[in-house]
């Protein structure tokens, strides 16, 4: 099974900053998928913060993620990234990123069950 291995959560302040790598193992070529992010806090159901598409060329945020995340990716390096601005902590969650297969160009779904490959998580901590 191909895997994806998210690094950089950490524990921070509230308006602090932190960005996330999610590195695919090289069964993977990543420049075919659909890279996403999601999100789960304790209780709560895992939720979407922010994808990118294959082309690269759309990214989609969550409501609370607009104006403060961005989403970028690196397919030599066969890596996402999530870059997290002005931290609250409402963001913290365990972040996961997944990856979709041959989806359209432009594609970036929100429904979880579209994603097949998912990393173990990384707890980002943000204290007030």
């Amino acid at each position: 099974q191909a895997q994806l291995v998210e690094s950089g959560g950490a524990s921070v302040q509230a308006g602090g900053s932190l960005r996330l790598s999610c590195v695919a193992d090289s069964k993977l070529t990543l420049s075919y998928y659909t890279l996403t992010w999601f999100r789960q806090a304790p209780g709560n159901e895992r939720e979407f913060v922010a994808g990118i598409s294959r082309s690269g060329e759309r990214t989609v945020f969550s409501a609370s993620a607009k104006g403060r995340f961005t989403v970028s990716r690196d397919d030599a390096k066969n890596t996402a990234y999530l870059q997290m601005n002005s931290l609250k902590p409402e963001d913290t969650a365990v972040y996961f990123c997944a990856a979709a297969y041959k989806l359209g160009s432009a594609a970036v779904p929100s429904d979880q069950d579209r994603y097949y490959y998912w990393g173990q998580g990384t707890q980002v901590t943000v204290s007030s």
